[in-house]
C-alpha cells in the first residue's frame, strides 16, 4: 500500500467520482476494515448507537519488508442526552509509522444528532473533530549514499500542529449514508529549522445497507468507501455476511479496491469482544505475498448512570 512520505510526490490525474483513473499516495491511513473504525475519518459517527463504544485496531505494512511499519488506532465513543436532545462524544488515539517517518494524532469529537420525518426514523449526525497532529523523522535511521549530505538530517526531527475535522452521517432503516473532511486546516508542520510537512485534505464517501434474509439468524451487509486526496483516491468494495444467534456472532467477506487490493476477513464475538483479522493481498506493484494483516477489536456497553449502586453494562450484538 502506498503510504505517507513527505519527499515523494504523488504523480497522477484524478477526479473525485472517476473510478477509471490511477492513484498513488494519501496521508491518511486506510484501514480495509473501515466498517470497525468509523470515527477515524468521520468524527459525526460519535455515539452512533446508544452504547459506550469501544474499538482498536492494528494495522501491519508490506509484510516481509524491514522497516515497512504499522499503524495503531484506538477511540471510544458515547451518546448522551441533554433536555430533549441527543448529542455523541468520542477521542482517538493513532499512531502510523513507516520507515523513518512517524505521524501521530490525538483527538477529540463531538456531534449533534437530529432527529426527522415521520415517526423521527430519519438520522442525520453533525460531528466535528479537533486534532493535534505530531509528526516526526529519525534522520539516524536513514541509509544514504552521503551520510554527510546537508539536505538530510542525520537526528530526530519532530514538530507539532493543529487540524480539524467535519463530518456528516445520515442513517434511514437499514441505511447509512457518510460524507467526511479530514485536515480541513491542511496545517503546515515544521520539522526542526530546515524541513516541513505539509498536511493535505482528505475527503471521504461511505455507505452500507444491512440486507434481511430469509433465515432470521443470516444477514448480509454490502458497502463502500472512497477516500481522496483530490490527487489520488482509492475505493473499496466490501461484501460481509454475518450469523447471529443468541450470543453467537460470527461474520466472514470480502473486499475489493480496483487496482490496489483484494481482501478476505473472518470474525467472531468471544466474551463479548468483537475481534476480526484479515489480510489485504496487493493486485499490483509488491505482490500478493507483500500484503498487510490487520486485526480489529470492538465492545460495547449499555450504562444505565441514573441507577444507584454500580452501573449495570452488559455487552450487545454487532451490526
Amino acid at each position: 500500500m502506498a503510504r505517507r512520505i513527505p519527499s515523494i510526490p504523488t504523480i497522477v490525474s484524478l477526479l473525485l467520482v472517476v473510478a477509471s483513473l490511477h492513484a498513488n499516495a494519501q496521508q491518511d491511513p486506510l484501514y480495509a476494515q473501515y466498517w470497525m473504525v468509523e470515527t477515524q475519518y468521520n468524527p459525526a459517527a460519535a455515539g452512533k448507537s446508544d452504547q459506550l463504544n469501544i474499538t482498536a485496531a492494528l494495522q501491519t505494512h508490506a509484510a516481509g519488508f524491514q522497516q515497512a511499519g504499522q499503524t495503531l488506532f484506538a477511540g471510544a465513543d458515547v451518546a448522551f442526552m441533554l433536555g430533549k436532545t441527543r448529542h455523541g462524544a468520542g477521542a482517538l488515539f493513532q499512531a502510523d509509522n513507516i520507515g523513518i517517518f512517524s505521524h501521530k494524532k490525538f483527538a477529540v469529537q463531538y456531534a449533534y444528532q437530529f432527529r426527522m420525518g415521520q415517526k423521527k426514523a430519519h438520522h442525520l449526525s453533525l460531528g466535528v473533530q479537533a486534532d493535534l497532529l505530531q509528526e516526526s523523522a529519525d534522520g539516524s535511521k536513514a541509509d544514504l549514499e552521503d551520510p554527510s549530505d546537508p539536505a538530510f538530517s542525520s537526528s530526530q526531527m519532530t514538530g507539532s500542529g493543529f487540524d480539524l475535522s467535519v463530518g456528516l452521517l445520515y442513517q434511514w432503516k437499514d441505511l447509512s449514508v457518510g460524507l467526511a473532511l479530514s485536515h480541513a486546516l491542511a496545517p503546515t508542520v515544521d520539522l526542526g529549522d530546515k524541513n516541513q510537512y505539509q498536511t493535505k485534505r482528505h475527503y471521504y464517501m461511505n455507505a452500507a445497507y444491512t440486507v434481511h434474509t430469509g433465515n432470521p439468524y443470516f444477514k448480509m451487509v454490502p458497502s463502500a468507501i472512497l477516500r481522496t486526496d483530490l490527487l489520488s483516491w482509492r475505493g473499496d468494495l466490501t461484501a460481509r455476511f454475518i450469523f447471529e444467534r443468541d450470543t453467537k456472532n460470527f461474520n466472514f467477506g470480502a473486499s475489493y479496491a480496483p487496482k490496489h487490493s483484494f481482501t478476505i476477513f473472518a470474525g467472531c464475538v468471544f466474551h463479548g469482544i468483537n475481534i476480526c483479522y484479515s489480510y489485504e493481498a496487493n493486485t499490483q506493484g509488491m505482490g500478493l505475498g507483500a500484503g498487510q494483516h490487520e486485526v480489529s477489536l470492538g465492545y460495547k456497553l449499555d450504562l444505565n448512570l441514573g441507577k444507584k449502586g454500580r452501573n449495570l453494562h452488559k455487552s450487545v450484538r454487532w451490526l
